[in-house]
């Protein structure tokens, strides 16, 4: 009897070893991992993405590097950048100190909302300028993303990742769009909350009530609750690093300064810098 169980024993465990190598073979098979670029392959199917992760993720070029590679532009012609892609890697919220002494600094953020994170399929117009720089204005795209970071004290900051109506120029002297091209210009960065949004007390821009109270019975002590959806600016570099000058596809780096959400006015907003991979196809 002792026999028997005996073996009953050794089956299990060689079971229970025999799954824990097939599941670690399939979490390694599958194409995501946090933080990398996977060459995503815009011809794809859903079928083919849904559940991989590559979703988030922008391609890359393969091929190039630094210091090859360029795509010429005369002075007054302009080039189309289609599916323009960028995917945030790290974040950074500037955290007051509770020394008086020391000043505020950026502190490394933990992204909550992972896969949801990239702006996509944004076009813009670059153009050639007589000094021989570029010129580049967002026109159109899926160029904004509603986030969530998490500071190391547990502290959760709403985010509008944007690039609504980048306006960027490069240095001069490039003569076309080379491998050591660097865009700076700034950025729109909207509210985060809309004008139809409603507070817990029924608190609105656009709908809803003004206060959260019944009438005064005083007029003169009556105040409006304020509400605040302006446009905030925020400043983004993108630094070309890989060219495909057969294909047309550009890659680089980015990083963006910006405010966080306040939800309509009711809590200070947060300095926040994003950085990160993106790709483009120029034609």
């Amino acid at each position: 009897m002792g026999y028997r169980i005996l073996i009953k024993s050794k089956i299990k465990s060689t079971i229970k070893s025999i799954l824990a190598v097939c599941i670690s073979l399939m979490i390694t098979a599958i194409p995501f991992t946090d933080g990398a670029i996977a060459a995503v392959d815009r011809t794809m199917t859903y079928d083919q993405i849904r559940g991989t992760g590559l979703a988030n993720q922008c391609p890359d070029v393969v091929g190039s590097s630094r210091g090859r590679g360029i795509i010429p532009l005369e002075s007054g012609k302009t080039l189309q950048i289609t599916e323009m892609c960028l995917q945030p890697t790290s974040f950074f919220v500037k955290e007051e100190s509770a020394n008086k002494r020391k000043k505020a600094e950026f502190v490394a953020s933990k992204l909550v909302t992972r896969a949801t994170s990239s702006i996509d399929y944004v076009k813009a117009v670059v153009t050639a300028q007589p000094d021989g720089s570029l010129k580049l204005e967002e026109k159109e795209g899926l160029d904004y993303q509603p986030i969530t970071v998490q500071m190391p004290g547990g502290e959760r900051v709403a985010i509008l990742f944007s690039m609504k109506g980048y306006t960027a120029s490069t240095q001069p002297g490039l003569g076309g769009i080379t491998t050591s091209t660097d865009f700076e210009g700034e950025t729109d960065i909207p509210t985060y909350r809309g004008a139809n949004f409603i507070d817990p007390k029924g608190r609105g821009l656009a709908i809803g009530y003004d206060a959260a109270e019944a009438l005064p019975a005083k007029r003169d002590n009556y105040e409006k609750s304020t509400k605040d959806d302006s446009t905030s600016k925020g400043k983004m570099s993108l630094q070309i690093s890989k060219i495909n000058s057969i294909t047309g596809e550009i890659a680089g780096t980015f990083e963006t300064e910006q405010n966080s959400g306040t939800d309509l006015g009711a809590i200070e907003a947060k300095e926040v810098i994003i950085r990160g991979v993106f790709y483009g196809k120029v034609s």
